[in-house]
């Protein structure tokens, strides 16, 4: 697949999720086979004034397919964050236009801009003149089950320049809850000629290729499944390739979890890593026996030590593994 100039191999790569696929996230899912990551949901408005944070979501992860997710209202805030994202050398821009976050969807910004084509069309077209890389848009399906308009939407983003598409098989109103829309999908995928990228109920290989399958896309995300899984990319394109896959020990597993964790450390303040290290370690250790406890004890980490204490118990507790 090719967005716009940038060539993308593999079958697979890590969806956007605010507060989970930080910078540490996004390297290590790239390193077991992500074709590339889209950064945290970040504000436009927020970039514009220089805030340290924003700034902080837009870091690169060195060499590799990348791009800043930036949202907004007003086409020419977002034309102009486009540009100071472009400082961190993505490989290109993608606009949100699915998040339906109700903070979000209230300042105009996300899902809201599915109601109002003609400003999805001005903001898509400003920041398109305003970079020199691709720019994709993520949308979903519509607001709801009576709105649906995922294709016009794709339509827009196509006369407007994007390089390629991304849809969430979910309106607004269904959240992350109900069977993805396939239907809906493949519709957009008939409607335009440029990538569609399909995202929703990803979590392995074999749905990976029913996705390819049922909607014709040229590309799926993977979301929440890689949740302390950073192996279902390996596992997607050993499926996909037809090739057997070896899933990860569980102390090759845990191993990557603690390397995840120092890598927190290293780019942002280490009090604030191992508050977010809490979420990360309880995903890589569910399923596991005893998991329960284990996660109560995760949910009160406060130190690399207090997380190495939690993985030794977890390889304890589960040494026939």
């Amino acid at each position: 697949m090719k967005i716009g100039n940038v060539e993308v191999k593999g079958y697979a790569a890590l969806a956007p999720m605010a507060g989970v696929s930080d910078r540490a996230m996004r390297e290590i899912c790239v390193r077991f086979g992500a074709a590339f990551c889209v950064g945290e949901l970040t504000s436009s408005k927020a970039v514009v004034l220089g805030d340290d944070k924003s700034k902080a979501l837009l870091k690169s992860i060195g060499g590799k397919i990348w791009a800043p997710q930036i949202f907004g209202s007003d086409p020419d805030i977002m034309a102009r964050a486009a540009e100071k994202a472009i400082e961190y050398n993505p490989s290109f821009i993608d606009i949100n236009m699915g998040c339906p976050a109700p903070k979000v969807a209230a300042s105009g910004g996300g899902c809201a801009l599915m109601r109002d084509i003609p400003l999805a069309e001005r903001i898509i077209k400003a920041v398109v003149n305003a970079v020199s890389v691709p720019v994709t848009v993520k949308f979903r399906t519509g607001w709801d089950n009576e709105h649906i308009n995922a294709v016009e939407l794709a339509k827009a983003a196509e006369f407007s320049g994007a390089a390629a598409v991304t849809v969430h098989g979910r309106t607004r109103e269904q959240m992350y809850a109900p069977p993805v829309d396939i239907k809906t999908i493949a519709a957009v995928k008939r409607a335009v000629k440029i990538p569609v990228i399909a995202n929703g109920d990803i979590t392995s290989g074999a749905s990976a290729k029913a996705m390819y399958d049922d909607t014709g896309c040229d590309f799926v995300t993977v979301g929440r499944a890689a949740r302390g899984n950073p192996f279902i990319f390996s596992e997607i394109n050993s499926f996909m390739s037809g090739k057997p896959y070896y899933p990860p020990t569980l102390k090759e597993r845990l191993y990557v979890c603690m390397e995840q964790i120092d890598r927190m450390c290293e780019y942002k303040d280490e009090y604030i890593a191992m508050l977010e290290a809490r979420k990360h370690l309880s995903w890589y250790i569910t399923g596991l026996s005893g998991a329960a406890a284990l996660r109560r004890e995760a949910c009160m980490v406060s130190s690399k030590r207090d997380i190495e204490a939690v993985i030794q118990k977890a390889l304890e507790l589960n040494a026939d593994m």
